[in-house]
């Protein structure tokens, strides 16, 4: 279990602790925009960066999800995938309106075990049943080559740094 907080002054607790690097990344079922489902292993060969946020709905979140659009606006060597507890439409809708092309939403509406296979369900708190802000990267193999976990849930991650482990 890991501890995170809100505004600096409330510790919330996630579910375990992100994959370890250099394990095998658990394979995932998330819902797509057309309600379909995405699974691991439709990314199969490729990088993959999960940008893992409790909800597009909030300012910090958003950001995220624009830095990773603006960071891979130029890049083809992997993919971003935004994922979060929002409706499909809502997420499909904030792309939209924001113009964001190169990352791709997922949604655990359906089902919350990505979170708690990913150690980030938080299981406590205001924000229970949302993911902690975290990021995972896995290279074209699935193996986990890079985790984060933002200490504060209100805080951005380090974007330099998990850019800088995919580059490595």
């Amino acid at each position: 279990m890991a501890t995170v907080t809100l505004k600096n002054d409330l510790e919330i607790h996630t579910n375990g602790e992100l994959p370890e690097v250099g394990s095998p990344a658990p394979d995932f079922r998330l819902t797509t925009g057309d309600l379909g489902t995405a699974k691991l292993s439709d990314y199969a060969n490729k990088k993959l960066v999960l940008n893992i946020v409790p909800s597009l709905d909030t300012p910090t979140c958003a950001e995220s999800a624009r830095k990773f659009n603006a960071a891979f606006e130029n890049r083809n060597d992997a993919e971003v995938l935004v994922i979060s507890a929002d409706l499909p439409f809502a997420q499909g809708r904030f792309c939209s309106i924001e113009g964001l092309e190169n990352v791709t939403p997922l949604s655990m509406m359906k089902d919350k075990s990505f979170a708690e296979d990913y150690g980030v369900l938080l299981i406590d708190g205001p924000l229970q049943g949302l993911a902690a802000r975290s990021i995972v990267i896995i290279d074209e193999a699935g193996t986990v080559m890079y985790t984060q976990l933002a200490p504060e849930t209100v805080d951005e991650p380090d974007y330099d740094a998990a850019l800088a482990a995919l580059n490595s």
